[in-house]
């Protein structure tokens, strides 16, 4: 990765901040070689602040770092994008972003992870543990009777009742799918492949 850097008057490229779990833009700062070095270094994102005239480390006064998971560069070597983990509100005004955009942390992905994490660490006080405990089976069993109760709730017109449901079998086929060494992506692109 070679950012040009001369092709600015200022010698400073955009550096797009991208949050790593939810794929949201969270902010936009600028980079000089020397900032991008630190980037790297410390795996904290750290900005060029053109008001301050100085390096400027995200977080530094208010303890919301950038902790950097992947840095790319775009085809013409003048705009990168880093995928970050912010550790708290990006923007100064308290917002989860410099948009005005909520970044929960919390996905299907998340999900994913959490669901692994029981899986592949015992946790007697964990019901998504004890799933995995009782083998494929019951894990398949679960997300039959999940599907049912969703087909009854869907007659009704009890918002609160249907979600729920719907809830308990996304979450119970996320588990079949760990259970088989699987990931949603990999259901998607099937869907993918289909839509071709």
């Amino acid at each position: 990765m070679k950012p040009d850097f001369s092709k600015y008057a200022d010698g400073l490229i955009p550096v797009i901040i991208q949050d790593a779990s939810t794929g949201k833009v969270l902010m936009l700062g600028y980079m000089n070689e020397e900032a991008l070095i630190k980037t790297q270094t410390e795996k904290q994102v750290t900005f060029f602040s053109r008001s301050k005239q100085r390096l400027w480390t995200k977080g530094e006064t208010s303890n919301n770092f950038l902790l950097v998971d992947e840095i790319l560069i775009d085809c013409d070597n003048d705009t990168l994008l880093i995928k970050a983990t912010p550790t708290g509100p990006v923007c100064h005004t308290g917002a989860d972003t410099c948009f005005n955009e909520n970044n929960s942390s919390f996905s299907l992905e998340r999900l994913e992870e959490i669901i692994a994490d029981r899986k592949n660490n015992f946790s007697e006080s964990s019901y998504t543990s004890s799933l995995f405990a009782k083998g494929i089976n019951k894990i398949a069993q679960k997300v039959g009777e999940e599907a049912v109760e969703l087909v009854i709730e869907s007659k009704d017109d009890n918002k609160e009742k249907f979600l729920g449901e719907a809830a308990d079998l996304l979450f119970h086929y996320l588990v079949l799918l760990q259970a088989k060494n699987y990931k949603l992506n990999d259901i998607i692109e099937v869907l993918s492949e289909r839509h071709k």
